[in-house]
């Protein structure tokens, strides 16, 4: 390597730095200072609409802007127009009403399964379904109030395996709000596999099967505000399961599901609609329903169900945004909390 004091150096550039030599031998480094910064910037450029071939001048998306002393055309302007998707359900649609012909509701029947009595005393079980109700109605105006309409009205009841009540809590839950002076209740049999809403309440079929839920889903024929019954409970409403198939799944995650469901609720912002399910860990409706419901309430019962299974349950039910725990068949109040007594069960109605 060529030592730099043997190189020759001219006698004019003995003395000076490196730099300073490249500076003579390369004329200098003006092309190396930084360009001028303009004093206003140029103003952005706009992406131009194209209008298609044939259309008329008149449908151009050029907008008048609106201002004191302006308003003249800008032809550069770019309207974004949102793009079409679910009609949201709006106070001022059309309500959907339930026609058909009351029927008669068995309260004998209903006393024999311990069930909630319309028009029967004060007991303990219709004071833990007032604070049931009044948990789930509130939530529900809540959701209301923040633009969920339609899913804020839907509930579904439903339990992590069979034997833990969720129909007992499901029919109590819809008898109770169905007292409500402001509101009604729609109960949905929405377990297809092993229906029972009809025989617990004692109504009647008519002639044949049912149709109900399934067969709405199914068929875009019928109108699902066809299949609903009314009792002649006020402000309550039974939609059956309706016909049995292999494809309750699948219809479940049709696109009509949406359309269907929201029927139930059109025009209806005091209705609330109660599904009861199978249990989540038993048959895959449930999860599926739960993405068109704005609350889930799952019964637990006391000394059977599992961690596990609740676990397991809440992870498949996890598409609805607001989940409840209901502990059932609890003969233990740590609190010594016992409902019903005040009244001494002396007629006052539910």
């Amino acid at each position: 390597m060529t030592e730099q004091s043997k190189i020759p150096v001219p006698e004019e550039d003995k003395g000076k730095s490196l730099f300073e030599r490249a500076e003579g031998s390369f004329g200098g480094f003006e092309s190396f200072k930084p360009a001028p910064v303009p004093t206003e910037l140029a103003e952005p450029a706009n992406r131009r609409w194209k209008k298609p071939a044939g259309k008329a001048a008149a449908e151009s998306p050029s907008r008048l802007r609106e201002g004191p002393g302006v308003g003249q055309p800008e032809p550069d302007a770019v309207i974004c127009e949102p793009t079409p998707g679910p009609t949201p359900e709006r106070e001022g649609s059309q309500r959907i009403e339930f026609s058909a012909p009351p029927q008669p509701i068995d309260r004998a029947r209903l006393q024999e399964q311990a069930l909630i009595v319309p028009g029967g005393p004060v007991t303990a079980l219709v004071e833990e379904f007032r604070i049931v109700k009044r948990q789930i109605l509130l939530a529900a105006r809540e959701t209301r109030l923040d633009g969920a309409a339609g899913a804020a009205q839907r509930v579904l009841v439903c339990s992590p395996l069979p034997g833990e009540g969720k129909t007992f809590c499901a029919t109590n839950l819809a008898l109770s709000i169905a007292g409500e002076k402001d509101s009604e209740v729609l109960l949905v049999d929405a377990d297809f596999a092993k229906p029972s809403i009809l025989a617990l309440l004692g109504l009647s079929s008519g002639a044949g099967k049912a149709r109900g839920l399934m067969d709405a889903l199914a068929n875009p024929a019928i109108s699902v505000e066809d299949c609903v019954l009314a009792t002649d409970v006020p402000g309550l409403y039974v939609l059956p399961a309706g016909n049995r198939t292999a494809s309750d799944s699948e219809y479940l995650t049709s696109n009509r599901t949406a359309e269907v469901l929201g029927r139930l609720t059109l025009g209806a912002p005091n209705r609330i609609v109660i599904f009861d399910s199978p249990p989540a860990l038993a048959a895959s409706p449930a999860a599926e329903l739960a993405k068109h419901c704005g609350q889930a309430l799952v019964i637990c019962r006391a000394d059977r169900t599992g961690q596990s299974a609740l676990e397991d349950a809440l992870s498949l039910l996890s598409a609805c945004p607001d989940i409840k725990l209901l502990l059932n068949s609890a003969n233990f109040s740590p609190s010594g909390r016992r409902f019903g007594d005040y009244y001494g069960y002396g007629g006052a109605s539910a």
